[in-house]
């Protein structure tokens, strides 16, 4: 029966507020880590931030921030590598974000900061004061592959003030060529787990001395006969810095005198070598554990000089001063 104003409804009267009778907490348990890295842009690196969030759920891997099919098949070789490596992996909803999300992210450089950043989340990596930025490529047994690119990577962490860029060990002397930028080198996975924690040493040590990455090409200006007027202009192009345009028949001797310029250019600046092996770099063209370009690069833009050419690098043309019309 209703009485009117006289009756009270609390709260407490409802049997079925509370089923089990008591409050419940919480039950997502969200854990996020982040890690630098970097990714390619042209010839240069753009930073970016490995986010990875880990939270209570069914099981999943998801990737965002514009991957690429690569970066986005990662999740197959991190997981793999993590188990194979001795350590388990969350049994919980992963997502990774790629930030900046407008960026596209491409290649297997992502593997390592990607498989760390799980490893920070789960409590096994400890966080660093020090700025840290990772790259290289993960394989399923755990061992970390060399990337390109990572001589860029150097260059825009030193810019960006990163004071240490984890790489692996094939890529060492690479970044190594960076100054003021302390290198950290892993073999394995767990290699890196063991140099973020401080209980390993970065593999080996910087040498005395870093091997050169030299261009292997006999072309000898002295080995020109004739020619008198071509050479005359090459030699003042050389020695001024002027751009030359060689015009002619084919079979007039232009490529010849062309490819033989670079022994008559002077040495390359450190500048110079850091941009030019920066680019080798990106394009994939430098040796693992090699060191710098010592000398000027030449391309030729005509296919059948391109077999008997040794160094097919894209921008090689302006390192060496020339410009070859295509015929």
């Amino acid at each position: 029966m209703y009485h009117g104003r006289n009756t009270s409804y609390r709260a407490s009267s409802y049997p079925n507020r509370h089923v089990d009778g008591r409050q419940r907490g919480l039950k997502n348990r969200l854990v996020l880590a982040r890690i630098l890295s970097a990714a390619l842009l042209g010839v240069e690196a753009v930073l970016v931030r490995v986010e990875v969030d880990v939270a209570s759920g069914l099981p999943a891997f998801t990737t965002v921030g514009l991957p690429d099919s690569a970066v986005r098949e990662s999740r197959e070789r991190v997981r793999t590598s993590i188990r194979n490596g001795g350590y388990a992996f969350p049994n919980d909803r992963v997502t990774v974000n790629l930030a900046p999300a407008d960026l596209r992210k491409e290649g297997a450089a992502f593997d390592l900061p990607i498989a760390l950043g799980i490893l920070a989340a789960t409590g096994v990596v400890k966080a660093r004061s020090a700025s840290v930025a990772v790259v290289g490529e993960l394989a399923l047994d755990g061992q970390i592959q060399p990337v390109r690119g990572v001589l860029a990577a150097a260059l825009t962490c030193r810019r960006e003030r990163v004071t240490t860029l984890l790489v692996p060990v094939a890529n060492r002397v690479e970044a190594a060529a960076v100054p003021g930028l302390e290198v950290l080198a892993a073999g394995t996975l767990r290699h890196a787990v063991d140099l973020l924690n401080g209980d390993a040493v970065s593999e080996a040590e910087k040498p005395a001395e870093a091997p050169v990455a030299a261009i292997a090409d006999d072309a000898d200006f002295a080995d020109v006969r004739g020619q008198a007027h071509a050479k005359r202009a090459l030699e003042i192009a050389a020695a001024g810095g002027h751009n030359v345009l060689l015009i002619g028949p084919p079979g007039g001797g232009k490529t010849m005198l062309a490819r033989r310029l670079p022994g008559i250019l002077p040495p390359l600046t450190p500048d110079e070598a850091i941009e030019v092996s920066t680019i080798w770099s990106i394009a994939g063209l430098l040796a693992p554990r090699s060191g710098l370009c010592s000398t000027r690069p030449f391309l030729a833009r005509d296919r059948s000089v391109l077999r008997t050419t040794r160094s097919p690098c894209p921008a090689s043309s302006v390192a060496a001063g020339l410009h070859i019309p295509a015929r």
